[in-house]
Parts: structure tokens; C-alpha cells; sequence
């Protein structure tokens, strides 16, 4: 069983069984990778030269990967031999849909095998209390957005779905949460199932966020890495020994239900002063409502801090400071190599990440705060959609590969 709870149908010590999980492995190093050579995967994956050569030679033959004539990689070896052509996932092979539930709102991404994005949506709703309507537009839009695109229908393979809510580790299921008490007993993946014809993968937003950097953008090349999604809600992702980590019930992450404000405001899980009610989206800009007025925005923030507002820039940094406080336990105990902030707060830029670091720095011990890289994420709001199209390839490619 792969880590997403894909099964292999051989038996597990069998040439055979190994064979697709080599399989499956090569096309997960492609994918994180975007463009690697025969060499580099051999590298990646400790697999010989020989066995990646076979692999790939049959991966090429079916359609799953494809070469590319252009790339720093597509030159002669040093001894004059064979040019380490790059190799990506064939984008013609099939496409596969995207969709993060955020409390406030639906995206709805279309992309191909090699997460290139052909198509999106976006509409704002009520998520935490509208669990029929919201699964309603996502059916109704994906469906949609594969169409406008003039896509094949028989050659989307699945959907994913970020969730913004705790996750069964196993059953994949929501576990009983008072974030989405609206959902409780909603199974998402067989209601959607249902009205769209294909496989549905379900996971946790900050999870798949943390995938997705991890995969396309600021966490590549980083196999021990934090990346916290500060949006409506505050979670984080783990990646750890290059795999996904979820804890033993699938609730590790849950970064903004962590209490760092004594005699705080009232959380949405209940309890009081929670990191949420201090550098959630809501919280940041509500800061300014006493002197910019209630309809303050994010883009109003930013925009404040572009002409050196010292109101705007001590706020934003306030709230790294206080990010910082809540990941400085976890990164004494599990010493990642990079700290990577994403969501819609992130776009505040450098006040944000100054102030994660100078926390850092100041509480970790030396050698650990000396080591570990504060960094923005590069997906923006795209990051957890986009990790729900790789949670939703790689449970293809799991399939596919093992037929």
C-alpha cells in the first residue's frame, strides 16, 4: 500500500509487485522532481541504472512519461556518450482535477499529468455551512471546466480535494470536528463519486499545501519541511524523510488551534487565544478596522506596506513574531531544513517572514536556528488546490501503473 492508501494488487514479495513499485516510484520523482534525467533519478532514487533504464523505457512506451529536447540536462556527457535527455510526465497522458474547501470559498483548478493548469474557477461561499451547496458547485464546475477546456472526458483520471478540516488517516474520512460541524457524517468522496464518474482522493488543506510546495514550488529539494498555510484558518503540513507525515489519527498540523494568547479571543474550536484568532486572515486585518475602516483587505495591507506604513509593518511583523512562538517547539523537536509560509497572509511579504525568523533565531538552539530557512511560498493561493491535484495524480499513477 502506497502512502495515500492506494492498493498494489500483487502479492507483496513478489518481481512483479516490486516492478510497480519501482514503477511508482520513478513517476513520484518525476513529479517532484518536473524534469530529471535517467541519471538523476537513479540518484533520487537509490535505484540502479540499469533497473531505471527499463522502467523508463516502458514508462516512455505507454505514454506515462515523455522526453524533452530542451533543459540544461540535454547535452553530451563529459566522455562524449549519450546527452542526459530530461524527462517529464507526458501532459497529453491525461488530466486530473483540483479543489480546496476553504471556509469562505471554492477553487476548482484543471490540470494535466505534469500539474501544468489548463483551467479555474473560483467562488466565494459560505463552506462551513452550505455542505450540500458546496458540493453541488464543485460537481457542477468541474465538470464545467473540463468541457471549456475541450479536454477528452474519458482521460480525466480523478479529483482531489483539500478539506479544510482533520482528516482520518485512513478511511480518508473527516474526522468529528466543531471547525466544520456542518459536515459531520458527509462522506465528500462518495458524494462526489457520485455526480462526476471518477476516483475522488480527499486530505487535509495544509497537508496538500505542504505537498504541493514540496512538489512545484518553494519546498523542492527540502525532504524535512514545515510549510504553514495562513489563510481563513491557520494550519500547517509536515514533510518529514521525504513523506507526507499526518500523526497516528491524521490530526498532526493543526498549527492555528494551538493557544498562544492568554485571555484571547474565542476560537472557532472553543478554546480561547488561539494562534487562528491572532495571524488568520481575519484577525490580520481586522487590526486596521480602527483606522482604515471594516472593509479592510489583505490587498489593503499590502498595499499599505508597499508605501512603508510603520502601522502596517509593526502589525505584519507582530504576527511572524507570533508564528515563530508556535513553531519553535515543533522545530526544536523535529529539526526541518526549511519553514515555508503560504496562504493569502503570506502575501504580505518579508515583514511576515522577518518576524518568523527573528523568533526562530532567537529560541532555538544555536545549531538547529542556524540551519532552518524561513522562506514564502511560490504557489500563493493556488498551493492546496494544487496539492490535491498531485495527491490526485499520484493515486493515478499508483493505479495505472499497477493494472
Amino acid at each position: 500500500m502506497n502512502r495515500y492508501g492506494g492498493g498494489m494488487p500483487e502479492a507483496p514479495g513478489s518481481l512483479t509487485s516490486l516492478r510497480s513499485r519501482n514503477r511508482l516510484l520513478v513517476v513520484e520523482t518525476v513529479q517532484r522532481r518536473g524534469r530529471i534525467s535517467r541519471v538523476g533519478i537513479a540518484r533520487a532514487t537509490g535505484l540502479s541504472r540499469t533497473t531505471v533504464s527499463s522502467l523508463v523505457a516502458d514508462l516512455l512506451a505507454e505514454g506515462v512519461l515523455t522526453e524533452t529536447a530542451d533543459g540544461a540536462e540535454h547535452r553530451a556527457s563529459p566522455g562524449g556518450g549519450r546527452p542526459a535527455t530530461p524527462l517529464t510526465l507526458n501532459p497529453e497522458g491525461g488530466g486530473v482535477l483540483g479543489v480546496h474547501l476553504r471556509h469562505a470559498g471554492i477553487r476548482v483548478l484543471f490540470a494535466d499529468l505534469s500539474g501544468g493548469v489548463l483551467g479555474e474557477r473560483y467562488q466565494e461561499l459560505d463552506v462551513d455551512h452550505r455542505p450540500d451547496d458546496a458540493l453541488a458547485y464543485v460537481a457542477d464546475t468541474a465538470l464545467d471546466l473540463v468541457a471549456a477546456v475541450g479536454h477528452d472526458a474519458g482521460r480525466v483520471f480523478g479529483m482531489g480535494i483539500a478539506v479544510s478540516a482533520p482528516m482520518q488517516s485512513q478511511s480518508r474520512t473527516l474526522r468529528t470536528s466543531s471547525v466544520l460541524a456542518g459536515w459531520t457524517g458527509v462522506d465528500i468522496a462518495a458524494r462526489l463519486r457520485e455526480r462526476v464518474g471518477l476516483p475522488v482522493h480527499v486530505g487535509n488543506d495544509a497537508n496538500l499545501g505542504a505537498l504541493a510546495e514540496w512538489t512545484f514550488g518553494a519546498g523542492q529539494g527540502a525532504d524535512d519541511l514545515i510549510y504553514v498555510m495562513l489563510s481563513d484558518g491557520v494550519g500547517a503540513g509536515l514533510i518529514l524523510g521525504g513523506e507526507l507525515y499526518e500523526g497516528a489519527t491524521g490530526s498532526a498540523g493543526e498549527l492555528g488551534h494551538i493557544p498562544v494568547l492568554d485571555g484571547g479571543y474565542v476560537c472557532r474550536c472553543g478554546n480561547r487565544g488561539c494562534l487562528e484568532t491572532v495571524v488568520g486572515l481575519r484577525a490580520l486585518t481586522s487590526a486596521f478596522t480602527h483606522t482604515r475602516g471594516p472593509d479592510t483587505t489583505i490587498a489593503d495591507v499590502v498595499a499599505l506596506l508597499a508605501a512603508d506604513d510603520p502601522g502596517a509593518r509593526r502589525v505584519t511583523t507582530d504576527a511572524g513574531r507570533m508564528v515563530g512562538r508556535a513553531l519553535v517547539g515543533i522545530c526544536a523537536m523535529l529539526e526541518p531544513r526549511r519553514v515555508v509560509i503560504g496562504g493569502e497572509v503570506a502575501a504580505v511579504g518579508r515583514p511576515l517572514l522577518e518576524g518568523v525568523r527573528d523568533m526562530l533565531t532567537r529560541q532555538l538552539p544555536p545549531p538547529i536556528g542556524q540551519e532552518v530557512t524561513v522562506t514564502a511560498g511560490r504557489l500563493g493561493d493556488r498551493a492546496e488546490a494544487l496539492g490535491a491535484i498531485a495527491l490526485a495524480t499520484q493515486s493515478t499513477s499508483a493505479h495505472l501503473l499497477a493494472r
